[in-house]
């Protein structure tokens, strides 16, 4: 089973020492999917062929090197829009709010669960971002929608994935944080 990775906000130190809390408990952190909501389009993503794109193999011991095609491709959009949690005192983000970053796991997926290979097999893949409405949001209710193209090859053969792309953000006042969304690729 697919288990995203879930950044925690931490509060920042001043807001704890003026409050004179002992330190914070785990039931009492913020989780980043509290105060930042994704959207995807299309859901599912859809796959076609690939043609042109490549990807190099290693093999080491004097042999060379193999050059091969991606099998896959999908296009997909996603829109990461900070709700109004975000300005509660547990989390008090500093706006405007920047996307530092944006990458991207490919894994091999069957009727939606993940698959993990064996044998030593590995997912080939590689995210680009082929467009993004900004790269800052200016408060509560603003937004960033990012356009990414994804080639990958799958030890499986087949089309059918789960693609992680994985948001980076940092606020006006350094505090950094991620949002992983994952986005199902039909069979």
């Amino acid at each position: 089973m697919f288990r995203s990775v879930r950044a925690i906000v931490l509060v920042a130190v001043s807001a704890a020492a003026a409050s004179c809390q002992s330190p914070t408990s785990a039931s009492s952190s913020l989780n980043v999917d509290d105060f930042v909501n994704a959207t995807i389009s299309p859901d599912p993503a859809t796959a076609s062929a690939s043609s042109g794109k490549t990807y190099r193999v290693v093999r080491g011991n004097n042999q060379p090197d193999d050059i091969l095609e991606y099998d896959w491709v999908t296009s997909f959009s996603i829109t990461v829009i900070i709700n109004s949690n975000a300005t509660s005192k547990d989390v008090n983000l500093s706006f405007p709010v920047t996307v530092t970053a944006a990458s991207g796991k490919v894994e091999q997926a069957s009727g939606g669960i993940v698959t993990p290979p064996t044998g030593g097999e590995v997912e080939h893949y590689e995210s680009i971002i082929l467009a993004s409405s900004g790269s800052q949001i200016a408060g509560v209710g603003g937004g960033v929608t990012m356009t990414f193209l994804v080639y990958y090859d799958l030890p499986s053969l087949k089309k059918e994935a789960l693609v992680t792309e994985t948001i980076s953000f940092k606020d006006n006042s350094g505090r950094t944080f991620s949002k992983s969304v994952p986005v199902k690729v039909a069979p």
